[in-house]
Order: C-alpha cells, then sequence, then structure tokens
C-alpha cells in the first residue's frame, strides 16, 4: 500500500531566529505563489498590491476584501510557505476590537497563518489583543507606508538620535506585545542592525540591514515587473517586463499578418493543400487539447 507523502506548510513557529535567514516574497496571485512557493518562507501578501496591481499612487486605498481576495489566492496558490497577509489602512488602527474582528475575518476567509500590521509603541495593546486571542502577528516600524502623509513621504527613519531612539522602543513594545516577527524598512543600516541584535523575535529588512534575521522585497520588483520606479535597496534578478513586451509585440504582428492561428491551434479547419511531399503542411504536429 503506498502512502502518499503530506508536504508540511511552514506556521509562524517556524519564522525564529537562526543561522539560516529567513527569506520573504510578495506574493498577490495563485500562479505567482506557485512559482515563488519552493524557495521561500513565507509568501506576504502585501497591501503594495494596491501599487504594483491596481495602479494607485499609494497604499491607503486597498480594502480589506482587496486583502482578502487576494490572501485567499495565494494560500491556494502555495502548499509550503507561511502565508502572511497585510491588515489594510484603517482596519485596525480604531480600536483592539475593530482590529480583532478583521483580522479574525482574514484568518478564516483566506485560511493564512497570521497577519501584518504596521505601528510600534501606540499598536502595543492592539498586537497583545490580537495575540492573546490566537491571531499571530507580523509587526512593522521605520517606514511605514500606511502613514506617509504624516511622515513627509517616503524617506529613510532613524537618521538623527531621537527618531532612532524611537524605532529602537517602537522595536521593543512590538516584540514585548507578542509579535512573531517584525519587518524594519526603510531604516538606517546601524539603527536596524543594533535592534536586530537586541531583541529575541527574528527581524526582516526591506531597506535596512543585512545583519537583520531575513529580507523581503516585492517579487515583481525583484523580476523586473513594476517600471514606475526602483527603490535603491532593490536588487533586480530578471528584467522581465521587456521580455513580456516583446512577446505581446510579436504575438500581435503574427495576429496582424495572420500567421496565428495556423490549423495546429484550431479544431476542424479546412486542410490545406498537399505539398511536392505529398503530406499536408502541420500534419505531424498533434491538434491542442480541446478544454
Amino acid at each position: 500500500m503506498s502512502v502518499t507523502q503530506t508536504i508540511r506548510r511552514k506556521s509562524v513557529r517556524d519564522i525564529r531566529k537562526g543561522s539560516e535567514p529567513i527569506v520573504f516574497l510578495t506574493a498577490y496571485t495563485a500562479p505567482m505563489a506557485r512559482f515563488l512557493d519552493p524557495h521561500v518562507d513565507v509568501l506576504l501578501v502585501g497591501d503594495s498590491l494596491g501599487m504594483v496591481l491596481y495602479g494607485l499612487d499609494s497604499t491607503l486605498a486597498v480594502t480589506l476584501d482587496m486583502m482578502i481576495a487576494h490572501g485567499a489566492a495565494v494560500v491556494r496558490g502555495s502548499e509550503h510557505a507561511c502565508v502572511i497577509v497585510d491588515m489594510p489602512f484603517g482596519s485596525y488602527q480604531e480600536s483592539p476590537a475593530q482590529a480583532f474582528r478583521n483580522a479574525a475575518r482574514i484568518l478564516a476567509e483566506t485560511g493564512c497563518a497570521g497577519v501584518k500590521l504596521e505601528g510600534g509603541a501606540e499598536l502595543a495593546e492592539t498586537i497583545a489583543f490580537l495575540v492573546g486571542r490566537g491571531i499571530p502577528v507580523c509587526g512593522h516600524i521605520g517606514l511605514l507606508p500606511q502613514s506617509v502623509n504624516a511622515a513627509g513621504g517616503y524617506r529613510t527613519h532613524g537618521r538623527d538620535e531621537s527618531e532612532a531612539a524611537g524605532i529602537a522602543a517602537d522595536a521593543r513594545a512590538v516584540a514585548d506585545a507578542g509579535a512573531f516577527a517584525i519587518v524594519i524598512e526603510g531604516t538606517l543600516e546601524p539603527v536596524a542592525r543594533a535592534i536586530t541584535e537586541e531583541i529575541a523575535v527574528p527581524t526582516i529588512g526591506i531597506g535596512a540591514s543585512p545583519a537583520c534575521d531575513g529580507q523581503v522585497l516585492v517579487s515583481e520588483d525583484l523580476l523586473g515587473l513594476f517600471a514606475d520606479f526602483t527603490p535603491r535597496f532593490v536588487r533586480r534578478y530578471a528584467d522581465l517586463g521587456p521580455e513580456i513586451s516583446a512577446a505581446a509585440a510579436a504575438y500581435a504582428a503574427d495576429v496582424r499578418a495572420r500567421r496565428f492561428p495556423g490549423p495546429e491551434h484550431t479544431v476542424g479547419a479546412a486542410p490545406k493543400a498537399k505539398n511536392v511531399a505529398g503530406a499536408s503542411p502541420g500534419a505531424s504536429r498533434p491538434g491542442r487539447r480541446v478544454s
């Protein structure tokens, strides 16, 4: 009797400090999740999808329903990675009770392992409230995209002593509240390094420090699919945008020249006249599956 081996999906308990750095990447769709899943520890369904997929100017207009729809797709498209879903702007800031209702919806309707929310000491009570009721929370400090208007735009944080001390205090408060990990974004390298050395929970850097316990990037940035701008902290591992454009141009040229579709791409097409060797063009090619 054969026994089918069950693949164990990683949980938040697997995201901890250790000898090997933790690999996060964003994913917003099931196909992308399938490509990334074998290679990462965590798939983060970030509210950056508002800018990357929807063409919004910021993350502020992203809704809870959008996050749930994309979170569920990423869970369906993966089987190995731990899936974490961002809580969007306005879904958790009002009160711990509001945060719990919305986080519970995210977990119940997506099947994800936990949620991520932005904020430091001011969100410690909310984080503790969620964790105490069975909802794993990933924190997010430093540059907070949802608070970009109040912060005066996208900039590196922790450049002066007061701001650096505030970020360190935020990290301690979020860790003490029970977060299983903390994303540190857009923060001066020595500040992120010192936080990583001090706190007991793993830090995940993005525009922070190589000393962080792990790193996260927006997948479309590293694949060259989001061309609006490239942050300094991004390394492009591929440049797929031009390849997609070239493929679309070749397809358009074939359609306009009536080279596509050919007989091998259609069902019940009249056969072409035989060539001089007596064989019909394309006769050796099998037809496509009809779904």
